[in-house]
């Protein structure tokens, strides 16, 4: 490399960090102590985290680790018994519902009845933020929602009824309106629980390919490492690791949490985590119950040995 190229790319680079340095450092949302408690019992226990801006963090856990409860609070759908969520710096609280919505969008695994609305008018429903009571969508405002139909590959479906979607289809329906939100924050729940193999890679390379935070919340763990900056576990309410991939994802921390048996190696194509499960969980299971009831029947037949021969007087007196 000759001494004008070294000079040249040295300059780059040095624009790029100062650039880099002379962006805010702030965190887009930071989770302090982070609680919330239903009556009597702990559901989120001291959660504490944060989302740099345009990163994309991956909450991973099994059924009941409190990842619904924890992306509600963050929402605002439900209010945390104890600590602070900050969103730019700010209190959630300080937020009015319309600015909320500006700058928070919300993808839910559960998606809801729209009766007689066409895929085009529910995505369209993203625009509602950004406009008055009486103002109309423009045509740049069409074209924003036909962009983001046509970015989840729905083009053909924006006229159909939204209700005689699939469930995949419809996952995608609600990811577009988000996208015509135009929010700095997504949130998701599980966006790709009925998505076939494809669509999930699509889906959240998409999601990735939009340059703003992402907080979401995914069953498969290849998934979440392979596409997320960083994860979040959780079990039992209560955050066991925190940081990328490769720290949070150990053959012994997946054994503890999720009760299974992996190998992990580097992904042959980005080099992070790739887990391999070990299978025969049910025939070790039907083994340990019918070892359970041998042990039984042999205690049993002890028992009444011993009280035939008058070795175990309170058989007897049961008898």
């Amino acid at each position: 490399m000759t001494s004008k190229m070294t000079s040249t790319v040295t300059s780059r680079v040095a624009s790029a960090t100062s650039q880099a340095q002379s962006q805010p450092c702030d965190p887009m949302m930071s989770v302090k102590g982070l609680s919330w408690h239903l009556d009597d019992s702990t559901i989120l226990n001291k959660i504490s985290f944060s989302l740099k801006k345009g990163e994309m963090l991956g909450v991973i856990g099994p059924n009941g680790a409190g990842k619904s409860s924890l992306l509600r609070c963050l929402y605002r759908y439900i209010q945390p018994s104890a600590g602070e969520v900050l969103l730019q710096g700010r209190p959630l609280q300080e937020y009015g519902s319309r600015e909320f919505a500006r700058e928070v969008a919300v993808v839910l695994q559960d998606t809801p009845p729209h009766f007689a609305m066409t895929t085009g008018q529910l995505v369209a429903m993203g625009l509602t933020p950004h406009k008055g009571l009486l103002d109309f969508a423009n045509k740049a405002d069409i074209h924003r929602v036909n962009e983001a139909i046509a970015k989840v590959g729905l083009t053909h479906k924006a006229n159909s009824l939204y209700d005689k979607l699939s469930g995949g289809e419809k996952q995608r329906a609600l990811i577009a309106r988000a996208i015509v939100q135009s929010p700095k924050l997504l949130i998701l729940d599980e966006p790709t629980n009925h998505l076939d193999v494809r669509y999930q890679i699509q889906t959240l390379e998409l999601v990735r390919s939009l340059g703003i935070s992402v907080i979401c919340s995914i069953h498969d763990l290849n998934l979440a490492s392979a596409l997320c900056d960083s994860l979040l576990m959780l079990n039992n309410g209560e955050c066991v690791a925190y940081g990328s991939a490769d720290k949070v994802l150990t053959q012994e921390r997946i054994s503890s949490v999720f009760g299974v048996c992996s190998q992990i190696t580097p992904h042959p194509q980005h080099g992070r985590p790739l887990i391999s499960y070990f299978y025969g969980y049910q025939d070790a299971e039907d083994s340990l119950h019918n070892s359970e009831g041998h042990n039984s029947e042999s205690e049993t037949g002890a028992s009444e040995k011993d009280a035939s021969e008058g070795g175990v007087s309170e058989v007897s007196h049961v008898s």
